[in-house]
């Protein structure tokens, strides 16, 4: 296993996800609700900075390497299904969205390891689509998590509108990837 600052600030994410979920376990004596979700907005958040910047540092610092390739875009799945899981048990979100995105995730990832099995891992890269997804999943989870309203901004509101976006775009990208790989898998015929 390679220790570099991408490696490290990776492992980071993963260790926040019980910080993140445990802050909601709190007793609100100890705890206002207020403060859990600004305390889970940050650490959500937080997250989602490293994981950017773990990936720019591993290119500006040439400290790419196969186990961080690995174990990055398993933190961000364990992160998102952290948080979609907790927006759901507080009655933030639909069951609905949380299984699209999570079930799309699993799937999406088995699919890229069967393709990388058969030689064809770049026929299932990232496309804009998921990127696009990505973008609305990190912005819409934050304003879900915060929850309280600010002045005359409704997160819930927004955040709501923008989740059920990301889960509509979870399904064009989960198409996209499914037809690349679909033609991949014919054309080793």
């Amino acid at each position: 296993m390679d220790y570099n600052w991408p490696n490290l600030l990776t492992w980071l994410r993963i260790v926040m996800i019980p910080l993140f979920v445990g802050i909601f376990y709190f007793e609100q004596t100890w705890v206002s609700h207020s403060a859990q979700n600004l305390i889970a907005t940050v650490i959500f958040t937080v997250a989602a900075i490293t994981d950017w910047l773990d990936g720019w540092l591993a290119r500006r610092l040439n400290q790419t390497s196969a186990f961080g390739a690995f174990l990055d875009p398993v933190a961000d799945k364990l992160m998102v299904a952290a948080a979609l899981i907790i927006l759901v048990q507080l009655g933030r979100i639909d069951a609905v969205v949380a299984l699209i995105i999570i079930g799309r995730e699993i799937a999406i990832s088995a699919l890229r390891e069967w393709m990388a099995s058969m030689g064809q891992g770049k026929s299932v890269a990232v496309s804009m689509v998921g990127k696009i997804k990505t973008a609305a999943q990190m912005i819409a989870i934050p304003m879900l998590l915060y929850h309280d309203p600010i002045g005359g901004f409704d997160p819930q509101y927004w955040g709501t509108w923008l989740i059920w976006a990301a889960a509509l775009l979870t399904l064009i990208s989960m198409g996209y990837y499914l037809r690349m790989a679909w033609v991949a898998a014919r054309a080793q015929r």
